[in-house]
């Protein structure tokens, strides 16, 4: 593992995608960069800013990729992953910025295992804060527990953060890509349940850090976003778990996206509809026993 990939999506966001980028160009060990994956997920915005930043830093070896449509996240990450050559995919999203210039050599290490590590590495989820006020971003800390992980500086867990995370391309090849159908949230878990299926670990690594925006340019609206959250991670049960947490996600989501959204019933009503259908449309692909053991022994979430 000596090359990195970077895969950016970006929509609407242009002074942000620009302070990202320039970052890049910033690093250190840039021999370690085997490219820099830019996909303009057709936004509406004019991107020629970002086109000629490109232009005039061509020591760096950017692909800008211009999408058909948009094609949300998941189908987004497919798209800009095709393009992608190096031995290590690292994501992040367009609004955040890589303040370490030691980022890429640090991405690198952080796949190399410690000590009672059994299953070789396919993911690791890094250190997100957020770029206003420098406080860790619970939200994108990638265990349920986080009073009890959230100062320890390396631990197994079973999901990533979607805005800053590394993936090896061979965990890649081997778990295959996102869902299609999943315009936007729980992608990671989809991913992540069947990289552990095929005995890869998810780490955490604190060595990276990511400072994150988090703007809400370009994205769903609240209750059309939790909505999706809610049918996808109802789906990801379906397919990977034993049935009682199919019904206990359902269940528990739709009374979180009650609170959340100050009763939509309209999106209530649609988000029920969409989960009756799961059982007819998606096949059961259950986690095996091995992983389920891993599960428990890294104190996954898994009744919502």
């Amino acid at each position: 593992m000596n090359s990195i990939s970077i895969i950016i999506i970006s929509y609407n966001r242009v002074s942000d995608t620009l302070d990202l980028l320039t970052d890049i160009t910033q690093l250190k060990n840039i021999d370690l960069l085997k490219e820099v994956i830019l996909l303009n997920n057709a936004s509406t915005d004019d991107y020629t800013p970002i086109q000629n930043f490109i232009r005039s830093n061509n020591q760096i070896p950017f692909k800008y990729i211009n999408a058909p449509e948009n094609l949300g996240v998941s189908r987004g990450r497919n798209y800009a992953t095709k393009y992608a050559n190096g031995d290590i995919f690292f994501y992040i999203d367009d609004d955040v910025n890589l303040k370490d210039k030691a980022t890429l050599p640090k991405i690198i290490q952080s796949f190399s295992r410690t000590n009672g590590e059994e299953r070789k590495i396919g993911a690791v989820s890094f250190k997100v804060f957020y770029a206003s006020t420098m406080q860790l971003q619970i939200n994108a800390f990638p265990h349920k527990k986080f009073e009890k992980y959230k100062n320890k500086h390396q631990f197994l867990t079973y999901y990533y953060a979607g805005c800053a995370h590394a993936k090896l391309r061979q965990a890649w090849n081997d778990a295959g890509g996102y869902p299609n159908d999943f315009f936007y949230g729980m992608e990671e878990y989809d991913f992540s349940f069947r990289v552990l299926n095929k005995d890869y670990c998810i780490k955490y690594d604190d060595s990276v850090t990511i400072l994150h925006k988090e703007s809400p340019l370009g994205r769903t609206p609240k209750a059309e976003k939790l909505r999706m959250m809610w049918v996808n991670k109802t789906k990801v049960a379906w397919k990977y778990l034993p049935k009682k947490y199919f019904y206990s996600t359902a269940i528990l989501w739709s009374v979180l996206f009650i609170q959340k959204t100050n009763f939509n019933w309209s999106n209530f009503v649609n988000g029920w509809r969409d989960i009756f259908r799961i059982k007819g449309t998606e096949k059961r692909t259950p986690l095996n026993a091995k992983t389920l053991e891993y599960l428990r022994k890294i104190e996954a979430r898994l009744w919502y």
